[in-house]
């Protein structure tokens, strides 16, 4: 069975935002006690702004996954895409890691590994499509800071 192009678009961007927004399962109940409780750097964003910014965030991965999965079958495709899913599943266990088992360091050494597989996915991306690479920069900016504020939460407490 052959996928058509507008299905992969629904297939990357519902299974990204999905199981993106499902990692948030291990923040939630955490965030109002937990976290809450936390010393936190003075530039902490408010609590309200992480789903929005992680939704659209998710949003332009999805896409730019589907710029690559449309992409006919190559070396640099297959290894764009286990890239991709790398740096995905390091994304999704950060959220486990810092919020559930509250290992602030374990956090920070995860998501540093995290960021370098979103380098070297953008990277990989651009040698198959320029969008695929582009969509994925807000990204790697949100988890540069993300990281930052990871290491300050981890110094401060």
């Amino acid at each position: 069975m052959q996928i058509s192009s507008t299905q992969k678009l629904v297939i990357s961007v519902i299974l990204i935002v999905g199981l993106g927004s499902l990692g948030g399962i291990f923040t939630v109940s955490e965030i109002p006690t937990w976290y809450a409780g936390l010393n936190k750097p003075f530039f902490n964003p408010p609590n309200w702004l992480f789903g929005p910014v992680w939704t659209i965030l998710y949003l332009l991965m999805g896409i730019s996954l589907y710029l690559i999965w449309k992409l006919p079958g190559s070396e640099e495709r297959t290894r764009a895409l286990w890239l991709f899913a790398i740096q995905f599943v390091l994304n999704f266990f950060w959220s486990i890691i810092f919020f559930k088992y509250h290992l602030l360091g374990w956090a920070f050494a995860e998501i540093m590994a995290m960021w370098m597989f979103i380098l070297l996915t953008i990277l990989q991306f651009k040698q198959l499509s320029n969008w695929a690479a582009y969509l994925m920069i807000p990204y790697l900016l949100w988890v540069s800071f993300a990281s930052i504020l990871n290491a300050s939460i981890w110094w401060l407490n």
